[in-house]
């Protein structure tokens, strides 16, 4: 007879995943608080995902974390999808239900207005246009969760300008695409500049943005955070604005999560940035 309760496993999904900080962070956590629980990188490729998937639950998982290129597909193989997630088009969190049932949903605008408003906490939403670069799958997150909070216009600019055009129409009128050799001008009167593209990040093109016409006044957020202090992060500070990095999203967009799967909701404090942050 087994008198043991199940240890609760979570993870994240994705390809290439080696890379992610997901491990330590919830690692942290379970630490932390003295969940006898683990969370593993999985390395699933597309053809296996919905195999991966209804097999995880019957191995004690209780639900996982879905990063590129799985965060579209995994919809069609949830039971339950809220309504942020099919707003957004994309989940980032599986739920593995007792009733059977998957769960799926988005954390990811969460966590993003999470990071504004304690890193930020002077921010206020209705002051002005935010102006956003990039329109991936972290935009689509970004630009509904500034919908949601009272941003009065999202000024949307990105390399390929049809990327923009198909976001201006799923999200509507408050939504205006800049030309990409125009997305310095977005920055005039700008109360809010969010970098969603990869630009900046470690290995890939540097962020090139003119920021001439931003405003001291501005909050500026770079969801990259390799490295912690890009380059734009670094030219909006010397202007005078308040700067946000992008790992504080990573954090806050987790916690939802880890209560959803372990039953603790945990703090988002220094020593959690800290273990992030540890080589």
């Amino acid at each position: 007879m087994n008198d043991h309760p199940r240890i609760p496993l979570a993870g994240v999904i994705g390809s290439p995943v080696a890379h992610s900080k997901s491990p330590r962070l919830h690692g942290h956590w379970l630490k932390s608080y003295g969940i006898a629980g683990y969370y593993i990188p999985m390395d699933v490729t597309q053809a296996d995902l919905r195999e991966v998937i209804a097999t995880l639950p019957k191995a004690g998982f209780v639900g996982v974390n879905v990063t590129i290129p799985h965060k579209e597909s995994v919809l069609a193989l949830a039971d339950v999808v809220t309504d942020r997630a099919a707003l957004i088009g994309a989940a980032n969190t599986l739920i593995f239900r007792k009733d059977g049932r998957i769960h799926a949903d988005n954390t990811d605008g969460y966590g993003f207005i999470a990071n504004l408003r304690q890193n930020a906490p002077g921010w206020t939403p209705a002051a002005g246009p935010a102006a956003v670069i990039g329109a991936g799958g972290a935009a689509r997150a970004v630009i509904a969760s500034l919908i949601e909070v009272g941003v009065p216009e999202i000024r949307l600019a990105n390399r390929t300008r049809t990327r923009a055009e198909a976001l201006r129409q799923e999200f509507g009128a408050k939504v205006v695409v800049h030309d990409w050799v125009q997305a310095g001008n977005m920055m005039e009167g700008a109360a809010t500049v969010v970098n969603t593209s990869s630009l900046g990040m470690t290995g890939k093109p540097d962020f090139r943005v003119p920021l001439d016409a931003l405003s001291p006044s501005a909050v500026v957020t770079d969801l990259v955070y390799t490295p912690l202090r890009t380059k734009l992060l670094e030219e909006a500070a010397e202007i005078g604005c308040v700067t946000v990095d992008g790992l504080g999203m990573l954090i806050h967009q987790a916690a939802p999560a880890f209560e959803r799967w372990f039953g603790v909701r945990p703090e988002v404090d220094q020593s959690v940035r800290d273990a992030v942050l540890a080589e």
